[in-house]
């Protein structure tokens, strides 16, 4: 359960694999600073919808824009200040936290409960705990577009995304949005709450 390249864009029209792919972009910008090769393949993404008003064009396209306009060493320094540092990070990306004031708490417990339901196990090489967004954006990424429909389906994405997402993520964005440090960062977090008010309401409509 590590994050696994993706490409931020897909030329196909799928709204289900294009749902996969920003999962994994997210997961895979939250998990670490941004390797050169996903700064490369952020630069030359397409920033036009296929359809015309489609609610994640503006943050996308200011996203790309300062992946264009930042260098990579600028952006993991930014990723560093907000999330690393020794001691308290400046922002925490854990579902814990949120949710209970306190870091390896019962929303954890929890979780790794449901993921072991699902047959997840955290891989050791990981140093986050389960409830750090880039995994849960991963499993997310996994319910979508795993090959076992028995776990990869709606109804499980819809309960996965209720119970370990949607109650604290929008928190999480708004204190990297008004972070003085942010930028790259206050962007991707713009890109993240505008997906998941889109994926909530998703949701709602199944329900």
């Amino acid at each position: 359960m590590t994050p696994h390249p993706a490409p931020p864009t897909s030329s196909a029209l799928d709204e289900e694999t294009a749902r996969a792919e920003l999962y994994g972009v997210l997961a895979l910008l939250y998990y670490a600073p941004p390797s050169p090769e996903l700064i490369a393949k952020l630069r030359v993404a397409a920033t036009e919808a296929p359809a015309a008003g489609a609610l994640l064009e503006e943050p996308w396209r200011v996203l790309v824009g300062l992946a264009r306009s930042l260098d990579g060493a600028r952006i993991a320094q930014e990723f560093d200040a907000l999330f690393g540092g020794i001691g308290k990070p400046e922002v925490y990306l854990y579902g814990s936290h949120f949710l209970s004031g306190f870091l390896n708490e019962k929303p954890l417990a929890r979780l790794r409960t449901d993921l072991a339901s699902l047959g997840l196990v955290r891989d050791d090489a990981m140093p986050e705990t389960e409830d750090h967004v880039a995994c849960l954006c991963e499993v997310m990424r996994y319910l979508i577009a795993g090959d076992d429909v028995a776990v990869a389906n709606l109804t499980r994405q819809r309960e996965f995304f209720s119970q370990h997402l949607q109650p604290w993520v929008a928190r999480m964005c708004a204190d990297i949005e008004q972070h003085p440090k942010a930028c790259f960062y206050a962007a991707l977090a713009g890109l993240t709450r505008s997906f998941m008010d889109i994926e909530a309401q998703g949701f709602d409509m199944l329900a």
